[in-house]
């Protein structure tokens, strides 16, 4: 199965992407997709400004967070593990908040999203990182910690912000709304550079999955490579958080679930869960924008629907499993 699992994900991509751009507020007919040409001027508006980069923007960032979801987990070597529950995507949330505040261009919300982004993912890592093993509880407390106390600052600005704090607020719920051809691009560099360096350390991170101890034995310098996969990580989860906010739970869910049907070498593992991510969440973009229409439900919370219980699920198995 997993064999022609990356073609069946390109093919499921590509069908739901066609359908996607006739769903909304104002439906479109496939036969108006294909003959733009005929069509009004509104028409070729709502699907080549307002649809198309949506649509793309959902892939790629699902495609980010749901390969940063598989090296965070190497890393770690627990896959409950995630940039959002263990606190790496709050930090991101402030830098892009000040981007905001000082009215800078869409380019350096990554950029200062970045920075606070791998500030914190250095200290969680540190902290949790006790004999070269990471405990996992030390791990979800420290990541609380780091959460709350740079949500502290982030709701501080939002209140200085004043009246405008409203569209931070949809922003941080995940918001796709916003998608411009422009953001795309900015986002593909950072998605192929990603995955390009994941790809080339995946043999390393799998002699990660049998622990610091053999993975040194087998030649790999192991503080060295968690080093540079965390960096390129926050990176990634910067960027996707800057320009739609908190979208959790896709790098717990897409790579465990991939997991189970490609096992575990990243050869594998990673492309397919860097497809089966930007599947997953174009599919809650949509649901999202349907369910209440016109009203939109915050992608934020549609992933949260099905990710809060399947950590919950999760982490029981793993109590089961002690």
């Amino acid at each position: 199965m997993s064999k022609y699992l990356s073609t069946a994900l390109i093919i499921l991509i590509v069908f739901t992407g066609i359908l996607s751009i006739g769903l909304g507020s104002v439906p479109i007919e496939l036969s108006q997709i294909f003959s733009l040409n005929k069509e009004p001027e509104f028409i070729k508006t709502i699907i080549y400004e307002i649809r198309l980069p949506r649509i793309l923007m959902a892939i790629l960032i699902g495609m980010m967070l749901s390969s940063s979801g598989v090296v965070v987990q190497a890393v770690f070597q627990n896959p409950l593990a995630d940039p959002y529950i263990i606190g790496i995507a709050a930090s991101a949330t402030f830098g892009a908040v000040v981007a905001y505040i000082l009215k800078l261009p869409d380019l350096m919300y990554g950029i200062l999203a970045f920075f606070s982004c791998i500030l914190s993912t250095f200290i969680i890592f540190k902290i949790s990182n006790k004999n070269g093993k990471v405990n996992i509880t030390t791990l979800l407390i420290v990541g609380i910690a780091v959460s709350s106390f740079i949500g502290a600052f982030t709701s501080f600005s939002m209140y200085m912000i004043g009246e405008e704090s409203f569209k931070i607020t949809m922003w941080l719920m995940g918001y796709l709304g916003n998608a411009t051809w422009k953001k795309v691009l900015m986002l593909i560099f950072p998605l192929i550079f990603s995955m390009i360096f994941f790809y080339l350390q995946r043999t390393q991170l799998d002699a990660l999955l049998s622990g610091d101890e053999e993975a040194h034995s087998l030649g790999v310098d192991v503080q060295k490579l968690k080093i540079k996969v965390l960096s390129v990580s926050a990176l990634v989860v910067a960027f996707s958080v800057a320009f739609s906010g908190m979208i959790g739970f896709v790098g717990l869910i897409i790579p465990h679930a991939i997991r189970m049907i490609t096992g575990p070498s990243n050869s594998k593992l990673l492309p397919n869960a860097a497809l089966a991510g930007g599947f997953f969440l174009l599919i809650c973009d949509t649901i999202g924008r349907m369910v209440l229409a016109p009203v939109e439900i915050p992608i934020g919370v549609v992933t949260a629907f099905f990710g809060a219980p399947f950590f919950l699920y999760l982490a029981f198995k793993k109590k089961g499993d002690r």
